[in-house]
């Protein structure tokens, strides 16, 4: 089963992921991970990615397509993966559509986790980070005993900068730009499964999991 994942950040993806590869058995393949590896096995498309991330520089969508195309050819993809961070833009979902044409293979599911901006800038701003020992608080559903300290460790908890308002609504406004155009592509292709994302761990993982008939 080849499944594209796309979810606003704070959507709680990356746990959905965690769940689905250990359901399904299958990689997920995000683009960090994609470019380290390369990066670290010294592929041909690997060293042109270095040479980009060297230099602190954006790397282009060839040299993107070529390690997601270096990467899908791997015997762990057999039975299928979960691609999460990839495609961004259009032309990078129909260069997608010509790496599998070229493999023989083709997508059969882009799981979409929506959840309103509201709740996630909520949600988001909410998070207190330990400076001791990284622990998560959160003061609405995880409010540390005392105020400011973590139950943990005992360490400063802090608002990260990620975590403020400004930069949540900048990046859900990246995020919506890139991602509405991939929607409308792909339904085209009849196989976006809308999910809703605010309900618990549990009701999404079922909801995904029916969506998909896994």
């Amino acid at each position: 089963m080849n499944i594209i994942l796309i979810g606003p950040p704070g959507a709680g993806k990356g746990t959905q992921a965690k769940r689905m590869i250990d359901r399904l058995q299958v990689p997920q393949i995000s683009t960090g991970d994609m470019f380290r590896a390369a990066v670290k096995e010294g592929s041909p498309m690997g060293k042109k990615a270095k040479e980009y991330m060297d230099k602190g520089a954006l790397i282009p969508d060839d040299v993107v397509i070529g390690v997601v195309n270096e990467r899908l050819a791997k015997a762990d993809c057999k039975k299928g993966y979960i691609l999460d961070g990839f495609p961004r833009t259009l032309d990078q979902a129909k260069a997608l559509d010509g790496i599998l044409k070229s493999m023989g293979t083709k997508l059969d599911h882009v799981v979409v986790i929506e959840v309103p901006d509201d709740y996630l800038v909520s949600r988001l701003t909410g998070r207190r980070t330990c400076r001791g020992c990284n622990y998560m608080h959160h003061i609405e559903y995880d409010p540390p005993k005392k105020s400011g300290v973590c139950d943990k460790c005992g360490g400063e908890l802090y608002q990260r900068d990620d975590d403020q308002e400004d930069t949540i609504r900048q990046r859900l406004n990246t995020y919506h730009g890139q991602t509405s155009p991939l929607i409308e592509y792909y339904s085209g292709q009849d196989i976006v499964r809308m999910i809703d994302g605010t309900g618990s761990m549990v009701q999404v993982q079922d909801a995904i999991t029916a969506a998909i008939g896994a």
